[in-house]
């Protein structure tokens, strides 16, 4: 269309929360004005990515908008997974809901306190691998090159990020990108063991810098930004801790590309993606938490299929919403005040 505008997304992980991504996607995949050129995720936010790069890559946005849903479907408690892989899914999602506040939650806490995955399950059987592999075809992924796809982990050893593209996309690379060191043991990928790459970006922007032609990024942000009551409980406390540190590395790029921005618009820095020039980004976001503000971290375990389709449904109001208030500032300006959002508060 002749006022098609390409688009970057970037998508967080945030367990079945990911439902919200679920909806954004397939409402963006609807509009006919817009081009996906790349997508970047980690954790949950990575399994989105695949599984829309899959879709795109086999049959266009109808079988992208079907794959995503299908798999929607099957983790959800009400899909036909085999036993083995409804066991993985009940452990990343609803294992411990029914147990919250109850003696058996204390000693399930307990019991992840002394024993590890590796000793809890010393074969390392993670059936979600299977279900991975049923949905993606990433060999197919892998020799798409109409669409650049980045997937984050976090390196054990190092405490450093790696993003891997297209070209080195596996089961095992989006195991690693959703590998939480409390439920799972580390992903070994060429000899280096990977954790969950919401640790150190979730999720990266950097990568469509130098890879893409579009300078506008889109996020889909799970991990709540604020949070208006103060954390009491310990399980409160946790919650918060964790989104906050999943926020953190998303808060350091907005800084970056904060700086860069104001840098080439003072004529600093010239613009281009040519070595020596840089990027003018503009960053554009659709939150979980400004539809669904009421959502509490435990709802992070409900993988109740209604409750996949009550949040896909408020993603796909909030991307139309999006749409229509933004969709002529995209290749324009950002929609996020990234100075605000970013900058540190002193005393």
């Amino acid at each position: 269309m002749p006022n098609s505008k390409k688009i970057n997304l970037a998508l967080q992980g945030g367990g079945a929360h990911g439902a919200f991504t679920w909806g954004v996607l397939d409402y963006l995949l609807e509009d006919e004005r817009l081009t996906i050129e790349g997508i970047s995720g980690s954790s949950a936010g990575a399994i989105n990515a695949v599984m829309l790069a899959d879709g795109l890559a086999r049959g266009g946005k109808p079988a992208a908008s079907k794959r995503i849903a299908d798999f929607s479907r099957a983790v959800s408690i009400d899909g036909s997974l085999p036993t083995g892989q409804r066991q993985i899914v009940d452990r990343l999602f609803s294992a411990f809901l029914p147990y919250e506040g109850t003696p058996i939650a204390t000693w399930v806490e307990a019991l992840s306190r002394f024993w590890s995955p590796y000793d809890l399950n010393p074969l390392n059987i993670n059936p979600l691998r299977e279900l991975i592999e049923r949905f993606v075809d990433f060999e197919t992924i892998r020799t798409s090159r109409d669409l650049q796809v980045f997937v984050s982990a976090t390196n054990v050893q190092t405490g450093r990020l790696r993003v891997f593209s297209r070209e080195k996309l596996s089961a095992d690379v989006v195991m690693a990108s959703a590998c939480l060191p409390t439920l799972f043991r580390a992903v070994d990928i060429e000899g280096v063991p990977y954790w969950d790459g919401g640790y150190m970006g979730n999720p990266a922007i950097f990568p469509f810098f130098g890879t893409t032609q579009s300078e506008d990024v889109l996020i889909v942000q799970i991990n709540p930004r604020q949070r208006l009551t103060t954390p009491t409980s310990a399980q409160e406390i946790s919650n918060r801790i964790n989104e906050i540190t999943f926020n953190s590395s998303l808060m350091s790029e907005f800084r970056a590309i904060d700086f860069v921005t104001r840098l080439i618009d003072q004529g600093r820095l010239d613009r281009g993606m040519t070595p020596g020039r840089y990027r003018r980004i503009n960053v554009h976001r659709i939150a979980l938490d400004e539809a669904f503000r009421k959502l509490t971290a435990a709802s992070k375990l409900n993988s109740d299929y209604d409750f996949f389709v009550m949040l896909r449904n408020g993603g796909r109001r909030a991307a139309r919403n999006f749409l229509e208030a933004h969709f002529q500032d995209i290749g324009r300006a950002s929609t996020v005040d990234l100075r605000a959002e970013a900058q540190a508060e002193w005393a």
